[in-house]
């Protein structure tokens, strides 16, 4: 019985070390940057993000601090990694594009039809949870009006098409949801880290490159090869470049 009470105390003791050191350097980051000694709050930001990586406040403070030593490409890296742990963080979005802003020869998004932005919305990795939600709720609907026109009186006024229906609804449901869950596990996002990166038609293509990628740029990662990156930048268009000029998010 004492064994396991010392067992118990010591562990609560490290944890209570990790947490204090954890505050400890916060308040040294943030001191720092107060201070703008940019690089000093960097180091430390850094640090928590190690031992914190699914924090995004700590990947925010991030990005502000890169932003604030002109390091375009590590701030956008920062700011895609608050946004992937919190993809609401409104703060985070709004200085991605300031950022992005100052990136050389940005590479604008496409300007996609309207069918083509409806379906990436309904089927964003974001969706996952909301289409389960409503797959199980038409299922139950499904459930309880088949049983109220078998079983009740009051449910036989109900049309008879109905619990169909909402079955077709429950499988629509389902199928947007593999989708969007398809799309949270495969969307692999990178970011550039050298500046006129090289993007080629093929896998250890030589020749000329398709084109030159400035730093900082986001783009999706489709295909992993050994030292390359099949991707697909903000305009569509799809080649490969090597891991080395890439940090992914």
């Amino acid at each position: 019985m004492i064994r396991t009470t010392l067992i118990w105390l010591l562990t609560l003791l490290s944890l209570q070390c990790i947490a204090g050191d954890w505050k400890a350097d916060w308040k040294k980051a943030t001191n720092f940057y107060i201070q703008k000694k940019y690089d000093s709050a960097a180091r430390y930001y850094e640090q928590i993000a190690t031992t914190h990586p699914h924090n995004a406040e700590v990947y925010y403070n991030l990005g502000n601090t890169y932003y604030r030593l002109n390091r375009i490409a590590p701030a956008v890296l920062n700011y895609e990694r608050a946004l992937q742990t919190d993809p609401g963080h409104r703060d985070a979005q709004d200085n991605l594009a300031i950022t992005q802003a100052r990136i050389s020869h940005l590479i604008t998004p496409a300007d996609n039809i309207f069918f083509v932005k409806w379906w990436r919305s309904i089927t964003s990795q974001t969706q996952a949870t909301t289409w389960a939600i409503v797959a199980l709720v038409a299922f139950l609907l499904a459930l309880a009006t088949w049983w109220a026109r078998r079983y009740t009186t009051q449910g036989s006024r109900l049309p008879f098409q109905l619990p169909g229906i909402l079955g077709f609804v429950t499988v629509c449901a389902l199928l947007l949801g593999f989708i969007a869950a398809s799309n949270a596990k495969d969307a692999g996002k990178a970011v550039i880290f050298e500046n006129d990166a090289p993007l080629l038609d093929a896998q250890k293509g030589g020749g000329k490159p398709a084109a030159l990628l400035p730093e900082g740029t986001t783009v999706h990662i489709i295909n992993e090869a050994g030292d390359w990156l099949e991707v697909r930048l903000p305009d569509s268009r799809t080649g490969w470049v090597q891991t080395s000029h890439v940090t992914k998010v």
